[in-house]
């Protein structure tokens, strides 16, 4: 492919329209893949009963489709950050449609692993999310989104919290009616929709300025290139493997701090979103049904959670903001699991304990994106994202090991779930302090010459 010189070339110019618009899309697109993905933990006990699978069994098979999960979404990040991040999204959201339509057909536990490893594209979809809005969020002219681009894509990432009560509200209506089966069908058709309204977006300026970057280098076109990058205040790097990029000088301490908190933070997740229903169901004796219920109203107060913390990151220390909140809902859950007896009490305490794990996540996906240079920001946050699959990995195993030596799944989930939160909290303090909604130069750059 040839390109043309770089004076007579200029980037997408996002509008507040654009911004806007990718903002609505991207919100939407993140409660469809949140339902599809949690439906299949929601729906677990429903599918355990068809197929005979007891809780260890049910365990199992969740700790296997995370590594499958693992290993498409760490994938995801290294082809968006060189086929674009537009497309990057659209495969997400495609892969969520693809993943939801299969799960209907599943026969054995063989075939449901390899479709819901496909699960791992829409699960990347908040880390491309958090890639593409955190670009355009810093190009756009729009004074009140460069004041607010944290508290606007803590709505954005709000969609989890949904996206768990979609879920939970559409089983518990049409369950009786449609079965399990039919309640994955239902994700497959809104997911097909987004595919063609994210047609429609803008390409982000700074991967196409870093794409043609590239390019010039690759056809030995170095005068263009040096160019292109002092128009743009870009630097041009030798090229690394994307993985080994983002651990390299200067980095490595971040990316590892950051690494581990994910990871064990996903103790929390899988414990007490992912496995919700069965930690309220066999641990606190509560019906399925009610168990929906207490979920349902745990994730309207963790929506709350997720402006909460991105309109506070806006003003402060994000990675404070996250260390303080994830060591507060590691107690809660706690003192949920150990001590809360009655409805009020377990209500109460799983919904303080997601309206910080959960709810710091509005802040969490945002510092990533910063955390990483144009050239690796989607491969740095879908990895980091992707760890969170090897920490349900992990956590699974210690939990099926615990249930299968007899332990109670209430010490289980107090170790593994309410241990793993508050224990990221800490490690999130060994990554880099930040500047809230500080402009790269590369951005100033880009923003001047769309003026």
């Amino acid at each position: 492919m040839t390109t043309t010189p770089a004076g007579s070339w200029k980037p997408n110019v996002i509008t507040p329209r654009n911004a806007r618009y990718a903002t609505v899309v991207a919100f939407f697109a993140w409660i469809f893949a949140v339902y599809d993905f949690v439906l299949f933990g929601t729906m677990l006990p429903e599918m355990a009963k068809d197929f005979g699978w007891d809780a260890a069994q049910s365990t199992a098979i969740n700790t296997w489709v995370s590594v499958g999960t693992f290993v498409v979404a760490i994938l995801l990040g290294v082809i968006a950050d060189r086929i674009g991040r537009r497309r990057g999204m659209m495969l997400t959201i495609g892969g969520t449609a693809v993943a939801s339509a299969a799960t209907a057909l599943t026969f054995n536990p063989a075939y449901l692993i390899g479709v819901r490893s496909v699960a791992g594209l829409g699960y990347s979809e908040q880390a491309i999310n958090a890639t593409y809005l955190n670009e355009i969020y810093d190009v756009t002219d729009d004074r009140f989104i460069k004041r607010n681009r944290g508290f606007l894509y803590s709505i954005v990432q709000g969609g989890w919290p949904v996206g768990v009560l979609l879920s939970a509200a559409l089983v518990a209506i049409f369950l009786p009616f449609v079965g399990w089966r039919g309640s994955f069908l239902i994700a497959t058709f809104p997911a097909i929709l987004l595919i063609f309204m994210r047609a429609r977006m803008k390409e982000t300026p700074q991967f196409q300025v870093h794409d043609r970057i590239r390019r010039f280098v690759k056809e030995g076109k170095a005068d263009e290139a040096a160019e292109l990058a002092a128009t743009y205040h870009v630097e041009i790097t030798p090229q690394r493997v994307p993985l080994a990029a983002i651990f390299a000088d200067g980095k490595f301490k971040n990316t590892l701090f950051l690494s581990l908190a994910f990871f064990f933070n996903w103790f929390g997740t899988l414990t007490f979103s992912i496995l919700g229903t069965t930690v309220l169901t066999e641990g606190k004796h509560v019906t399925f049904g009610n168990a929906l219920i207490i979920l349902i109203l745990s994730n309207l107060v963790a929506f709350v959670g997720y402006v909460f913390h991105g309109w506070l990151g806006d003003r402060f220390s994000r990675r404070n903001l996250i260390a303080i909140a994830w060591v507060l809902g590691g107690i809660s859950f706690a003192v949920m699991t150990t001590l809360a007896q009655g409805a009020v009490a377990v209500v109460l305490f799983m919904s303080i304990g997601l309206f910080f794990q959960i709810g710091a996540y509005s802040a969490l996906l945002y510092y990533m994106a910063d955390s990483f240079d144009t050239k690796t920001r989607a491969t740095g946050t879908t990895f980091v994202n992707s760890l969170g699959q090897i920490g349900a990995v992990v956590g699974g195993v210690i939990i099926t090991s615990m249930l299968s030596a007899g332990t109670d799944i209430t010490i289980a989930a107090l170790v593994v779930g309410a241990g793993g939160t508050a224990l990221s909290g800490l490690l999130m303090m060994g990554c880099r302090v930040d500047v809230p909604n500080a402009t790269r130069a590369e951005d100033e750059a880009l923003a001047k010459v769309a003026e």
